[in-house]
């Protein structure tokens, strides 16, 4: 659809590169706390990127990457970019797994998904994933100015406008 994507490490980069729109999909940041909590010049670029109202979209451990803390398994806490108010807990069991769809902003967008954390958050929710399959896991879709965060690994080819318009400058 004619983006040009410019790819960065949160591990390793200490700058955001210049773009318009920002990505963060899914990972294990719980694996990294430290290296990402002690990546400030970067979290900083973030934030002003998130500040100068450009696009934003945060799926699982990328959403949690943006929370104000992510706490590991084993109890050690960090410190993350602090977008979205709240703090997330690593459980020592799976806490979601299931297809998902969710209507937002006028379109169906589909997904999945897969995760062993709990989200504590006051972010402002738009919409709610429903399973397919019937089982009782509806993940929130959050929204606040231009950034877009859920659980829900969003499979692109599902709806390629209604992702376009997600990144939309």
């Amino acid at each position: 659809m004619g983006a040009e994507l410019v790819f960065f490490s949160p591990l390793k980069d200490d700058l955001l590169p210049e773009c318009d729109s920002l990505y963060l999909p899914g990972g294990y940041p719980e694996l990294h706390l430290d290296a990402l909590a002690n990546n400030t010049a970067l979290k900083q670029d973030i934030i002003a990127h998130y500040q100068a109202d450009k696009p934003v979209l945060a799926e699982c451990g990328g959403m949690l990457y943006l929370t104000e803390s992510l706490t590991d398994k084993q109890g050690a806490k960090a410190i993350m970019v602090g977008l979205i108010n709240g703090h997330a807990v690593l459980q020592a069991r799976l806490t979601a797994l299931a297809l998902q769809s969710v209507e937002f902003n006028g379109q169906e967008l589909r997904g999945h998904t897969y995760h062993h954390s709990l989200l504590e958050t006051s972010a402002p929710v738009i919409a709610h994933g429903s399973n397919p399959n019937g089982k009782h896991c509806n993940e929130a879709v959050y929204q606040q100015q231009r950034l877009t965060a859920s659980y829900i690994h969003f499979y692109f080819a599902s709806n390629p406008t209604a992702v376009a318009e997600l990144f939309l400058p």
